[in-house]
């Protein structure tokens, strides 16, 4: 059974830090592509940053410079740091496994930035 469970979400003042982490299970989590999406309300799921199983990342034009994804394959962990952040960033984030064509979702954590 796979399991993707996401941590670290929180309400942050806008300027301010976080790391998310994503610890995996029910996978050769190695092999596969990881990756941060999110959802703001009202809006479609994007993108935020991936990571490929050599440890290639890229990020969305809207978090660079500020987000950087990594990860630790011995300890089956994905993280997401994320600086200076901006109202903008508000939404629910989530974790993603994805490998031969297969997508597994963790449950999502939320990320609230306001003063």
């Amino acid at each position: 059974q796979v399991q993707l469970v996401e941590s670290g979400g929180g309400l942050v003042q806008p300027g301010g830090s976080l790391t998310l982490s994503c610890a995996a299970s029910g996978i050769i989590f190695s092999l596969h592509r990881m990756a941060w999406y999110r959802q703001a309300p009202g809006k479609e799921r994007e993108l935020v940053a991936n990571i490929t199983s050599g440890g290639i990342t890229n990020s969305a034009d809207s978090v660079k410079g500020r987000f950087t994804i990594s990860r630790e394959n011995a300890k089956k962990m994905v993280y997401l740091r994320m600086n200076n952040l901006k109202p903008e960033d508000t939404a629910v984030y989530y974790c993603c496994a994805a490998n031969l064509g297969y997508t597994y979702w963790g449950q999502g954590t939320q990320v609230t930035v306001s003063s």
